[in-house]
């Protein structure tokens, strides 16, 4: 049976034009990955990715012959990423020589099926081509279409290539996996019998796993599924899957999108800049999500203190913590908050000064608020 996918983007001039350039000069070129992935479940496509049997000397100087634009981001491992109006990535065609855990010893290869051979999941294993006619030697479009997350062969040997792929397993099963059948019991056996190559891995590569799987729509059972196997402990010592899913069905109640920083407050543990690599902001964001969380500070409150997106983080994880649903009126309540502007300056206070003008200030503003900001500027000052 033939199998195809459509969408706009396989038609695109710059995307349609690299794969002509590459066919034309007498070489193979099939779409890979996420972007056949996401076509074949009709979903948005954002990142296109080429495998080829061009060398990406090749591939570079087809480019440079076309005026197509080429930035060498990977070339030990044979990836070109060409822009066209959109980017496309292309890799040339491969199979590991070596593997540590962390990294590939890769060499070239003309041979597709070892080059699927070689990925992590079977569902990362489609390839197109230019037509948009689907290639599946792992067997996963199958698996797409039952929801079914599986690794390529023996899960503990691609674990063990490359123990990132343990969290990859948990991010793809939030995104796509059925959430009715669980996940694969041999790939949790594998996981469990390999978490210390998970100490390996640097915790840049961790962190942005975790926000990735953070971000699905519903990632509370594949978190779960990492405490059942130990990996949600050994990367955040502490941290309790059980309170993601209340979070997340008062998300839906809210109307608010997927944040991973306020599902991580939630999940709790030890979490630090470090731990998972968090940028200056996130940290901030999260350290200021869970303080307010575990005060009674009403929403009204939080949106003038922390404005309206963190104040409606920390109220619904609050809401999710103590298992107590959020007012009706919180986003209300929270916009009003965060427009309400302080009637006292600095210089009413005058002639205070120093120290004790700052704590007068903070003095009437804790008054100015806990009076839901209905106290007017000359009852403040009387």
């Amino acid at each position: 049976m033939t199998r195809t996918i459509t969408g706009e983007w396989l038609s695109d001039p710059g995307v349609a034009g690299i794969m002509a350039m590459l066919n034309r000069a007498g070489y193979h070129a099939w779409f890979v990955g996420g972007c056949v992935r996401d076509a074949i479940l009709g979903l948005q496509v954002g990142d296109i990715d080429v495998a080829t049997d061009a060398r990406p000397d090749q591939v570079l100087a087809l480019a440079a012959a076309q005026g197509v634009k080429a930035v060498p981001t990977g070339l030990a491992h044979g990836t070109v990423t060409l822009v066209a109006g959109r980017v496309v990535e292309v890799t040339t065609l491969r199979r590991d020589v070596a593997t540590d855990g962390r990294r590939a010893v890769v060499e070239f290869s003309s041979d597709m099926d070892a080059d699927a051979a070689r990925r992590d999941l079977t569902i990362n294993a489609l390839y197109a081509y230019p037509d948009g006619v689907v290639h599946d030697p792992m067997g996963g479009y199958d698996d797409l279409m039952a929801r079914r997350i599986r690794f390529i062969g023996d899960a503990g040997h691609r674990i063990r290539e490359d123990y990132l792929r343990s969290l990859r397993f948990f991010r793809f099963y939030a995104w796509y996996g059925d959430p009715d059948h669980g996940p694969d019991p041999d790939a949790l056996a594998a996981i469990s019998a390999n978490l210390d190559g998970l100490e390996t891995v640097s915790r840049e590569r961790v962190g942005a796993e975790i926000k990735k799987l953070l971000t699905a729509p519903d990632p509370a059972r594949a978190t779960a599924a990492m405490a059942q196997t130990g990996v949600l402990s050994l990367i955040l010592p502490g941290a309790d899957a059980y309170c993601l899913a209340l979070l997340v069905h008062f998300e839906g109640q809210a109307g608010a999108g997927p944040a991973p920083i306020r599902r991580l407050a939630v999940l709790g543990g030890s979490v630090t800049t470090k731990s998972l690599r968090l940028s200056r902001a996130e940290a901030a964001s999260l350290d200021a999500i869970r303080t307010a969380a575990a005060q009674r500070d009403p929403p009204s409150a939080l949106g003038y203190r922390l404005g309206g997106d963190l104040a409606l983080d920390a109220v619904l994880a609050r809401a999710a913590l103590t298992g107590t649903a959020p007012p009706g009126t919180a986003p209300a309540d929270i916009a009003r908050g965060a427009a309400a502007k302080f009637p006292i300056k600095a210089r009413d206070l005058a002639p205070l000064e120093g120290p004790a003008l700052g704590k007068r200030l903070k003095a009437l503003e804790d008054r100015w608020t806990a009076s839901d900001f209905k106290l007017a500027r000359a009852a403040l000052l009387a």
